[in-house]
């Protein structure tokens, strides 16, 4: 009896089970059912109703091609600058961001008194933000980034959003300020001093506040003195007094550097140039 009881039991779960299978199989035939028609139909009132409930549910996928259609139904209208921007928004929700940065950009040359525009102006910088690659990769979409991003913050000072673009143009900067470290240093690696000591005081003056200041400051220093040693003589001693200032430079910004060792070791082998080249011009005086 106790099995007998069991699988009566059993029997009524799975007969619940598959009753409950059904019923989600007819709804989600109903909602495709619905959507098809809403993409097959002349009807604008149908692909209006479906376009906007998938994208409440943000079914961005789905709702896409009938918010397409939507924009050439409602060309000239009042509500095509609605469809308009949640045209850009399925693109990005879909992460299509190269697409949804062009029309949030075009949305706000063609409606820039918009209600939306204050979002979709927030987005275009977002989209390029995402969109920009590794800091070793070409850069023009993180300095297009930027300026957004910083364009928007002119645009709207007031905006709850301030503090979040600060954040990210912070983030982007610090990808340029590594990119354009790890070029001049790579000229130092390469033994180009010159070219190092000019891209490194560049570097310096566009990123003043970089957290590579003292490697930076440092580099130029070793960049010119291994460049005056292996300079023609009659440049030498010019050469090494521009070592002298670039080691009075640093020192004075980072005398507890751990650098200094070497930059003193630096220091001392340009005074000694300059002695020895000093004597020797003075034992020339007749």
């Amino acid at each position: 009896m106790q099995l007998q009881s069991i699988r009566t039991v059993n029997l009524f779960n799975n007969q619940k089970l598959l009753c409950a299978l059904n019923l989600v199989l007819v709804l989600e035939g109903t909602g495709c059912s619905e959507y098809q028609k809403a993409l097959k139909s002349p009807d604008y009132k149908l692909k209006r109703q479906v376009a906007l409930k998938l994208y409440q549910k943000e079914d961005y996928k789905r709702a896409l091609p009938l918010i397409e259609e939507l924009l050439t139904i409602t060309r000239g209208t009042s509500e095509a600058e609605k469809f308009y921007y949640y045209y850009a928004r399925c693109h990005f929700g879909i992460k299509d961001y190269e697409t949804a940065q062009y029309y949030f950009e075009n949305f706000l040359g063609t409606f820039p008194t918009s209600g939306f525009a204050e979002d979709a102006a927030f987005m275009s910088a977002y989209s390029l933000y995402l969109l920009s690659p590794r800091y070793d990769l070409d850069a023009s979409s993180t300095q297009k980034a930027i300026q957004e991003l910083q364009y928007f913050i002119n645009r709207y000072p007031k905006s709850n959003r301030i503090t979040e673009c600060n954040a990210l143009i912070d983030e982007l900067r610090g990808k340029l300020e590594k990119k354009y470290y790890r070029a001049a240093i790579l000229y130092f690696n390469m033994e180009y001093y010159q070219a190092a000591i000019v891209a490194l005081k560049n570097f310096l003056k566009d990123f003043p506040d970089s957290r590579y200041q003292e490697e930076a400051h440092f580099y130029v220093l070793k960049s010119a003195h291994l460049y005056a040693q292996k300079s023609v003589e009659q440049k030498k001693a010019e050469r090494f007094e521009e070592v002298v200032k670039f080691y009075h430079t640093f020192a004075e910004k980072f005398p507890g550097s751990r650098f200094i060792p070497e930059a003193n070791y630096i220091y001392k082998s340009a005074l000694n140039y300059l002695k020895t080249t000093s004597k020797k011009t003075e034992l020339r005086i007749p």
